[in-house]
């Protein structure tokens, strides 16, 4: 396990590095108007390679005797993956919305047990805000299906 935290903690950290060298280009100052486009990236990569580094510390002090996955690992990881998978795929014919609502139903209900309520209450009402917030107020167009067609959009 120990070389994976440390190969992943290096990626990572080499990503958050072209985000500050990139940052920097764009400008991380502030400007007249507020920030300039490289502020917030380039912070966000810089917390990025500082926890990339407690990481490699953490994962440099532990022995290397855990392996990196077991089989009862695999389950849970398993778990999260194949649905999330069934989600990008399902999105290319429904949309992003519709998607996202049946993946955090199936998921509520599959592995948070969570009431029929709760799953249906939320799995519609958070692609509904995040519609509103993406497609009415920010006027980011996201992958649309049949429903959003329907319905005009």
């Amino acid at each position: 396990m120990r070389i994976a935290d440390l190969l992943t903690a290096v990626i990572l950290a080499l990503g958050g590095g072209l985000v500050v060298y990139d940052s920097v280009r764009l400008g991380i100052g502030w400007g007249s108007d507020g920030p300039r486009s490289g502020f917030f990236p380039f912070w966000l990569a810089v917390i990025m390679i500082v926890a990339c580094v407690a990481i490699m510390l953490q994962a440099l002090r532990r022995t290397p005797t855990e392996p990196f996955l077991t089989r009862e690992r695999l389950g849970p990881v398993l778990k999260v993956l194949w649905p999330a998978t069934a989600a990008v795929v399902l999105m290319q014919f429904v949309g992003l919305y519709v998607a996202s609502a049946v993946y955090m139903g199936f998921y509520m209900r599959w592995v948070g047990r969570h009431r029929w309520v709760s799953v249906i209450g939320l799995a519609v009402a958070i692609p509904v805000v995040t519609f509103i917030v993406f497609e009415q107020w920010f006027l980011v167009p996201m992958p649309k299906g049949p429903l959003e067609t329907w319905l005009g959009y």
